[in-house]
C-alpha cells in the first residue's frame, strides 16, 4: 500500500473522503466495496464486496465522486461529468431541448450535486441577430455564458469542490472570434473553452480557402447590410472569412493563454460507437468524455505504479497479468455505479441507463515509467503505454460482453450500428467483434483517461496524474481551505521520487528516466497521446506542454500534427506571465507548469 504520510494526502483524504467512523484508506475502500455490491444479487453481495475491495487494494481507484458518495447519506452524484443541451430560446423549449434559462437551472442542479458540465453554446443566435417578434437584437452566446459562469461561481463559493464547466462553440458560428478571446481579462473563470472544428474547416485550411460563418437565426439589419445572405437550405451566411485567419486566431490565443483547445468534432462523431443513435457536440470539462445531450459518465483509473515490480531495478517490470485481473472487476464496479447513483436530472438517468457509458482508464503512467527506467519521451515508453492501453481495451470489452450475457446488453444496443465501419468497436480484434455480435455489450463505451485529481493525492501518494508525466519532483501546491476562507500551501513530493529515496537512499542520484513535464518536448507529449489514443473509445485528458520560449510557428504545427495524427482534439500549454497556477515550483526552477 502507498505510504500516504504527506500532509496534503492526509488532509485531502480527511477533508474529502473520510466519513464518520473512518480513519484510513482501507476504510474508504471497504465502504465503496460494500456500497457497490448492493447492486449485485443478494446472495452474492458479500463475495462481490470482497472482490471489489481486493481490486482497490490492487490498484483500482474509483473516481473522487464515487469515493466521496458511495455508501453515504449524502445526496451527490457518483457520475463525474455531463453534457447539458440548450435551445436558441430564452423561455420556451425547442423539441427536446430546454430553453436557455431552463438549461441554466439544469446545469446548476448538476453542479450542485457534484457533476461537471459541458455545454455547446453554438445554438444561441449571434450577437446582433434579429429576435423574432420583437424590436430587440440578440445579446449573443457570450452574454449567456456569463450567466452560466456566475451561477457556477456562486454554487462553488462555499463548496468543498469548485464547479467546472466546458464551453464549446463551433468553428463556423458567427461569434467565434468573440468566443475565442472570451477569457481575456479573467472572465469566465469556471469555464474551459474548446472550439469544435469540422472536417470541412480543416480541408479549407489546408486548401487556403474561405469558410462560411453560418446560423439558422435571421441576422439583424446591420448584418444584412454588411452582406449576410440566406442560403438555399434556409440558414444564413453572416460572413465569409479565410479559414487560416480563424485558425490563427484559435492558435494564437492558445499560445498566449492556453485556451481555447480544439475538438475535431467530426472525427469524434465518426469514431463514436453510438453514432447511429446520438450526435456529440461537446465534452465534459476536462475533455476526456465526448458526450451527447444529457450524457454522463462514471470514471475510475488503475494506478499503474501499483503494478510495477522491483522498481528502479534492472529487473523492473509492469505486471500486466495483474492488470488483466483488475480490469473486469473495475468494469463491473462502474456498471454497478450506474444502478446506484443519484442522477441530478431524470433525463440524465434515462441517457445513462439506455447506453450505460463508463470510463475506465489508468493513472500514474509517468511515475510507472520512471520506476521501470523508461524515459517518457522514448519509443520504449510509448510501446509500453500502447500495450497497456490495448490490454485494457480488450479486457474491458471482453468484460462488457460477459456482463451482457449475465445482465443483458445496454437497451439501445444494435450490433450493426456498434460495429459499423469506422466506429471504434469495428477496430476490435475479430474474436471480440464476433462475441459482441452474438452476445451484445453491456456498456456502449468503456475507456477514458481522466486527470484523476484529488484521488491521486489521497489514494496514490501523489503519483503522476492520468497519462501525464510528473509535474515536478517537489513543489508547492495551493489548496482551498474547506471550512475557512483562503488557501493552504503544501510542500508536495512526487510518489516515484519519494519511493526512490526510500529504496535507494536520499543521496542516490536519480536515473535518466526522472523527467518532468516541462523537460519534455511538445513532440514527446503529442507522441505519447497519439500512441495511446487509438485504444481509448471516449477520450483522453492530456495537456501538451510547450516551453515558455516556444515560437508561435512550432506551437501552431502541434495542432496541425494532432489533426494529421488522427487525434480527437488537443490542448497545448505554454507557460506565461498571464497565467497563474495552483502549483508552484521552487524558486530555483525557472519554468512553471500548468495546474
Amino acid at each position: 500500500m502507498h505510504d500516504s504520510s504527506q500532509p496534503i494526502s492526509h488532509d485531502v483524504l480527511k477533508d474529502t473522503y473520510l466519513q464518520s467512523g473512518e480513519a484510513t484508506l482501507d476504510d474508504v475502500r471497504s465502504r465503496i466495496a460494500r456500497a457497490l455490491a448492493e447492486a449485485e444479487p443478494p446472495g452474492q453481495r458479500a463475495d462481490w464486496a470482497a472482490r471489489f475491495l481486493k481490486a482497490q487494494r490492487d490498484g483500482f481507484v474509483p473516481a473522487g465522486r464515487i469515493a466521496a458518495y458511495a455508501g453515504t447519506a449524502v445526496r451527490g452524484t457518483m457520475a463525474s461529468c455531463f453534457v447539458q443541451p440548450l435551445a436558441d430560446s430564452i423561455r420556451h423549449p425547442v423539441g427536446d431541448l430546454p430553453s436557455i434559462y431552463a438549461a441554466l437551472g439544469e446545469a446548476a442542479e448538476t453542479l450542485r450535486l457534484g457533476g461537471g458540465v459541458g455545454i455547446d453554446f453554438s445554438p444561441i443566435r449571434p450577437q446582433g441577430a434579429r429576435v423574432a417578434g420583437t424590436d430587440t437584437l440578440a445579446a449573443g452566446p457570450l452574454a449567456f455564458m456569463r450567466l452560466f459562469d456566475a451561477s457556477c461561481e456562486l454554487l462553488g463559493a462555499s463548496a468543498a469542490r469548485r464547479g467546472a464547466q466546458m464551453g464549446v462553440m463551433r468553428c463556423d458560428h458567427p461569434d467565434i472570434e468573440a468566443f475565442t478571446q472570451a477569457k481575456a481579462g479573467g472572465s469566465l473563470a469556471t469555464f474551459n473553452l474548446s472550439v469544435a472544428i469540422s472536417d470541412a474547416f480543416m480541408h479549407a485550411l489546408e486548401a487556403g480557402a474561405e469558410v462560411e460563418l453560418v446560423h439558422a437565426a435571421e441576422p439583424g439589419a446591420a448584418q444584412v447590410a454588411a452582406g449576410a445572405v440566406r442560403r438555399a437550405d434556409g440558414r444564413w451566411v453572416y460572413r465569409r472569412v479565410p479559414a487560416r485567419a480563424l485558425w490563427e486566431d484559435f492558435v494564437r490565443h492558445g499560445h498566449e493563454r492556453g485556451e481555447p483547445g480544439v475538438l475535431f468534432i467530426d472525427r469524434i462523431n465518426r469514431d463514436n460507437n453510438l453514432a447511429y443513435c446520438e450526435h456529440i457536440a461537446a465534452t465534459n470539462p476536462c475533455g476526456e468524455e465526448p458526450l451527447p445531450p444529457y450524457g454522463g459518465c462514471c470514471l475510475g483509473s488503475v494506478d499503474l505504479t501499483r503494478l510495477v515490480e522491483s522498481p528502479f531495478e534492472p529487473t523492473a517490470r509492469l505486471a500486466t497479468e495483474r492488470l488483466a485481473e483488475i480490469v473486469p472487476v473495475a468494469v463491473r464496479m462502474l456498471d454497478d455505479v450506474l444502478e446506484l447513483t443519484t442522477w441530478p436530472l431524470p433525463a440524465q438517468r434515462r441517457q445513462a441507463l439506455a447506453k450505460r457509458r463508463i470510463g475506465l482508464g489508468f493513472t500514474g503512467l509517468g511515475d510507472a515509467l520512471v520506476m521501470l527506467g523508461l524515459h517518457y519521451g522514448s519509443a520504449a515508453a510509448r510501446t509500453l503505454a500502447t500495450e497497456v492501453a490495448r490490454l485494457m481495451r480488450d479486457c474491458a470489452y471482453r468484460a462488457s460482453v460477459a456482463l451482457a450475457r449475465e445482465r443483458g446488453p445496454f437497451p439501445l444496443f444494435d450490433a450493426d450500428g456498434v460495429l459499423r465501419e469506422g466506429s471504434f468497436a469495428s477496430r476490435l480484434p475479430e474474436a471480440l467483434r464476433r462475441d459482441i455480435r452474438e452476445h451484445g455489450l453491456r456498456n456502449s463505451h468503456l475507456l477514458s483517461i481522466a486527470p484523476a485529481g484529488s484521488v491521486t493525492l489521497a489514494f496514490a501518494d501523489n503519483a503522476s496524474s492520468g497519462i501525464e508525466p510528473a509535474f515536478a519532483w517537489s513543489y508547492l501546491r495551493h489548496r482551498r481551505r474547506r471550512l475557512a476562507p483562503g488557501v493552504i500551501a503544501y510542500e508536495v513530493e512526487d510518489h516515484a521520487w519519494r519511493l526512490h529515496q526510500r529504496l535507494k537512499g536520499a543521496a542516490a542520484a536519480p536515473t535518466a528516466a526522472f523527467v518532468t513535464a516541462m523537460e519534455l518536448s511538445p513532440q514527446d507529449h503529442l507522441a505519447m497521446l497519439a500512441a495511446v489514443a487509438p485504444y481509448i473509445d471516449a477520450g483522453i485528458s492530456k495537456t501538451v506542454n510547450a516551453p515558455p520560449a516556444c515560437p508561435y510557428a512550432e506551437f501552431e504545427a502541434l495542432y496541425r500534427q494532432a489533426w494529421r495524427s488522427g487525434l480527437k482534439g488537443l490542448t497545448a500549454f505554454r507557460p506565461s506571465r498571464v497565467l497563474g497556477s495552483v502549483l508552484q515550483l521552487p524558486a530555483a526552477v525557472a519554468t512553471p507548469c500548468h495546474a
